[in-house]
Order: structure tokens, then C-alpha cells, then sequence
């Protein structure tokens, strides 16, 4: 009875306690250690300190810092800037075409950084004005960004998988390799559902009748923006999959590669660095602050059997375990309103997980579903992290009532897509089981 009083102390507390507004990670921490000293007594501390030594002392945590700093250094230099412009030359002639253009850089961008608000800032400066300038209907130029920059979520390199191959205790490869094949599917969605609408809806994105018509010479010239993203993708993915490096080596390919490449476009300099160096230790200390927050909590949750309790309740049910999936993913999509996606992973996934298992369901296909809920999170109003992104960029006489309309489409696309994941579980395992048995 006194543990099920602490269960119920700790969720409660949670709740009021974060809707004060205060920080997730300290919540959870000050949580823990109440509950530890309520049940065992301040000498079973101990046990909170070992925990946070066994965390900082991961080897797989290394990655994270590496990637967003990889990250950082790219955005910073002149090459996004280079994407985008090869991007209007190819695409401005079509129906939509920079919206496409957008949701395709974006699409590049995830795969060079893996940090959403990298390619919803750079897309918010470079290409917003763009369209509006060119009559695009703005809410559909506001959902492309804000969709787009949430494709660096489930495309590798991504520091959100990174954190859920940790916690779920799977290999990061795996969850790299889980998420290309869904991150293309979506990305042409989006782009489907813009080429289309505009279709039919030719004045929601008019192409002007004095554009110019660049020489195919010059359009082929403006492709070589892509080689060095090329290489930094190739560098990263390209040493995970052959065998020669693990994620976390080459997360040091990518800052190398990242590094060499701003040095070529002439954007590699010493202020540079040491504003990349900031954002990645401000970025790196809130994701590794929550995980000690988040382990000293669910050890708790674990040791007064809280996890054992809640998988017998689940067993238990009679229920069709495609409805428990379905109540738990229900549960994920409304954390992500108030929570950003690495607290509901580091507090979800080892709640969840052992549920997932017992329903006879595959943890890396499960950790898509996890990922696409990410990104819905990510475009949800009221906290939707994008949201907040585009909104510091918004030029006079557009409202954020706008942006809000136009992620709505875009959210129903992530919807459809997480259903057909859901039905169709070898869109996700297939490329990940091909490529285990390549390496064997």
C-alpha cells in the first residue's frame, strides 16, 4: 500500500508540477529523490548517484553532442544557403514549386543534421519570403516549413532516435536504417498533398509570368550545391552501414565532414565555431539534464514495482492489443501538446516498451510509430515546438493564427501515414532486417 501511495504521490506530483511551468528536468529529479527518501530513507540516495554516473559514463551519449554540433556548423555556413538557391532555379516554374523545393531541402537538411529547428530557421529566413513575395497562399507556405523541418526527426542522422535506441537499449544503426524508407514515404506525401492542392488550386501558389528561364548549363552548375551534402550524408550513413564505423564515430565523421565543408564555401572561422560551440553544450546540457532526471524517476517507478504492476494490469485485458497500441499512442500524441519529445521518450519508453514487448510487437517498428507522434508533436498547437521557430520569423500582417492553419493538413498527413506504418509494419523492418543480414 505505502508503494502504490508513492506511485500515486509521484504521477500527481508531475502533473501539478509541471504545470507550474517548471522545468522538466528538475521535476522529475526533485520528484525521485522525494519518493526515494520518502520510501527508503536520504541513505538510498546512493542509488540516484549511481545511476547518473552509469548515464554520463555511456559511450552511446557521446553521439549526441557530435550531431548537434555537426548541426550547428552546417547552419551556420554559407551552404543551406547554397541548397536553397539551386532549389528556386529547379522548382520555381511549377505549381507550387517552391513549396516542393522546400519540403525537398528540408528532406536534405534531415539528413545532414537531424535537428528540426536548423531547417525550419533556415527555410523561415530564406524561403518564406520567397513564396510570399510571389503570391503563395501563406498558410500553405507556413505548413510546408513547418512539416518539412520535421522530417529531421525520423531521418537519419536524428539526435530524437539517438535518444530513443538508448533508452529503448536497441542498436542505433537499426533505428537509423528504421526510419529512411518512413521519412521518404512522408516527405512525398507532403509533397503529393502540395502538388496536387495546387493543381487544383492553381492561384494558392501562382508562378509569375516574368520568371526567367535559366540555360540548362546553369541549372546543371547550380546542382553542385548538393555535393558537399552528399558527402557529409555518405560520410555518416555511408560508415554506419559498410561496417566501418558505429554511430558514434560517426558522429566525428560528420563534424569533420561538416567542418571541411564550411571551410570550401568559405564560412569556417572563429566566431563561427564559438557560436556552434555554445548552441551545442546549451542543447547537449538540456537533453543529458532530463536523462538524469528521467532515470532516477523511473528507477523509483521500477523499484516500487509501478512497471511490473502496469504490465500485469495490461496482460490482464481482454482488450485486442491493437487497442492498447492504439491507447498508447493516443497518450504519446497528447504529451506531446505540453512535453517536448526527449522528456515523453525518457519518460514513456521504459514504461512502455515491456508492454510492447508482451503484445508481441517489434520495439524498432514501434519506435517509428514514437517518432512520427514526435513530429505531430512537433506542428501541435499549443506548444509545437516549429511553431515557435517560424513564428520569431514572421514578417509583418501574418499572424500565428495562420501558421496554425496551415499545419493542419500537414498533421493529417502525418496522421494517414502513422496508420499505414501501423497496418504495414515491413515498411519500417524491411530495410533495417536487409541490411543485418548484408553485414552478417
Amino acid at each position: 500500500m505505502e508503494s502504490a501511495m508513492i506511485l500515486g504521490f509521484m504521477f500527481a506530483s508531475l502533473v501539478l508540477l509541471m504545470l507550474t511551468g517548471a522545468a522538466l528536468a528538475f521535476v522529475l529529479g526533485a520528484i525521485a529523490f522525494v519518493s526515494t527518501i520518502l520510501l527508503w530513507g536520504p541513505s538510498a540516495l546512493i542509488v540516484a548517484v549511481l545511476n547518473t554516473f552509469e548515464t554520463m559514463t555511456s559511450e552511446s551519449l557521446m553521439a549526441i553532442p557530435l550531431y548537434v554540433l555537426m548541426a550547428s556548423i552546417l547552419q551556420k555556413s554559407a551552404i543551406i544557403d547554397a541548397l536553397y538557391d539551386a532549389m528556386e532555379t529547379w522548382f520555381a516554374r511549377l505549381n507550387g514549386g517552391l513549396a516542393v523545393g522546400t519540403i525537398a531541402i528540408c528532406t536534405i537538411l534531415a539528413a545532414m543534421t537531424g535537428v528540426v529547428g536548423a531547417a525550419v530557421a533556415a527555410m523561415g529566413i530564406l524561403a518564406l519570403p520567397s513564396m510570399l513575395s510571389r503570391g503563395y497562399h501563406p498558410p500553405l507556405a507556413l505548413g510546408a516549413i513547418c512539416a518539412g523541418g520535421t522530417l529531421g526527426i525520423l531521418i537519419p542522422p536524428s539526435v530524437v532516435t539517438i535518444v530513443y535506441a538508448i533508452t529503448a537499449q536497441i542498436s542505433i544503426g537499426q533505428m537509423f536504417a528504421a526510419g529512411i524508407v518512413p521519412g521518404l514515404i512522408l516527405a512525398g506525401s507532403y509533397i503529393a498533398y502540395i502538388m496536387i492542392r495546387t493543381g487544383i488550386s492553381p492561384e494558392l501558389a501562382p508562378v509569375p509570368a516574368d520568371l526567367e528561364d535559366l540555360p540548362l548549363r546553369e541549372k546543371l552548375a547550380k546542382l553542385k550545391s548538393l555535393i558537399l551534402p552528399g558527402l557529409v550524408v555518405l560520410g555518416v550513413l555511408g560508415s554506419i552501414y559498410a561496417g566501418i564505423a558505429t554511430p558514434t564515430e560517426a558522429a566525428a565523421v560528420g563534424v569533420l565532414g561538416a567542418a571541411l565543408s564550411a571551410l570550401l564555401t568559405r564560412g569556417l572561422n572563429v566566431s563561427m565555431l564559438s557560436e556552434a560551440a555554445a548552441d551545442t553544450l546549451r542543447v547537449t546540457a538540456m537533453i543529458l539534464w532530463i536523462t538524469i532526471g528521467a532515470r532516477a524517476f523511473i528507477s523509483v517507478f521500477v523499484a516500487t514495482g509501478g512497471a511490473d504492476s502496469l504490465l500485469s494490469f495490461v496482460e490482464g485485458l481482454e482488450a485486442s492489443r491493437w487497442l492498447v497500441l492504439a491507447a498508447m499512442v493516443a497518450v504519446l500524441v497528447f504529451l506531446g501538446l505540453f512535453l517536448d519529445e526527449i522528456g515523453i521518450i525518457l519518460l514513456c519508453v521504459p514504461v512502455f516498451l515491456p508492454i510492447v514487448k508482451a503484445l508481441g510487437f517489434d520495439p524498432l517498428w514501434f519506435g517509428v510509430l514514437f517518432m512520427i507522434t514526435a513530429q505531430m508533436a512537433y506542428i501541435t498547437p499549443p506548444f509545437g515546438y516549429t511553431l515557435f521557430y517560424l513564428k520569431g520569423v514572421l514578417p509583418k500582417g501574418i499572424g500565428i493564427g495562420q501558421v496554425y492553419r496551415g499545419v493542419v493538413p500537414f498533421f493529417l498527413i502525418q496522421v494517414a501515414v502513422l496508420l499505414l506504418f501501423a497496418a504495414l509494419p515491413g515498411l519500417v523492418t524491411w530495410l533495417p532486417e536487409a541490411l543485418s543480414q548484408a553485414g552478417r
